[in-house]
């Protein structure tokens, strides 16, 4: 294991010592996120079970830990991220905006009131609707972040439901602005009421859902990426 910090190399890439983490590497780990096991997260993008657990390993010698296994049998059995993969999947999405003339990575910042807490989680009342969000212990009144790299879009007939996904923030919205760089694209979302979600997606994306003005789309997004503050905290 290297102590070299990843840095960025030319055509959008990470490296830490001898190994590139690049675009093919990004997909790998989002399908491994969204089917839940290495196996068929291959069997997604066609790849062999092989060569994407020999992909993993060699990632994990130089960048940490990025997928917890779990077992069954030898296939693999389950999968998910780990924190280091989805930061370096951020950091990566990043990297990708900056290269493309799009280096700012925008936040959606919407006023809110804390309705219940589960634990670290809390429910939060904005103009959006109900956020679901890290939320702070002692607070009722409460700003939410929602970073656009954070945000993915959905055509409203195929928006994963229920346990399909662990995303739990859905909004319906219809697009008000689309920004388009060489390879990323700045979206604008409005949503019920006066509330709008910046979204920062692939202009792959843009052409496979019909992102234009006035389009009907599914914003989306984990709670844990999704944080809570004080109104205080940001003043």
């Amino acid at each position: 294991m290297t102590d070299d910090t990843p840095r960025p190399a030319f055509d959008t890439q990470l490296v830490a010592g001898e190994v590139a983490f690049d675009a093919r590497d990004a997909r790998l780990l989002r399908a491994i996120n969204d089917e839940g096991s290495l196996n068929a997260a291959a069997d997604s993008l066609g790849r062999s079970y092989a060569h994407a657990q020999r992909r993993i390993v060699e990632l994990e010698a130089e960048f940490g830990s990025l997928v917890h296994r779990e077992r069954g049998g030898s296939r693999g059995g389950g999968s998910t991220l780990t924190d280091g993969a989805r930061g370096l999947l951020q950091q990566f999405r990043r990297l990708t905006a900056e290269s493309s003339g799009l280096a700012e990575v925008d936040e959606t910042v919407l006023d809110g009131t804390v309705l219940e807490r589960d634990g670290e989680f809390g429910f939060v009342e904005t103009d959006a609707g109900v956020v679901r969000a890290l939320v702070p212990p002692d607070s009722e009144r409460v700003e939410v972040t929602v970073r656009s790299d954070v945000i993915t879009l959905y055509s409203p007939n195929s928006a994963p439901q229920g346990n399909e996904t662990s995303a739990r923030n859905q909004f319906e919205g219809t697009v008000r602005q689309v920004e388009r760089g060489e390879r990323i694209a700045r979206v604008t979302v409005a949503v019920d009421g006066s509330a709008s979600f910046l979204a920062l997606v692939t202009t792959t994306s843009v052409e496979r859902l019909e992102l234009e003005l006035d389009t009907e789309v599914v914003v989306s997004f984990k709670a844990t990426a999704t944080r809570a503050v004080p109104c205080s905290a940001r003043e």
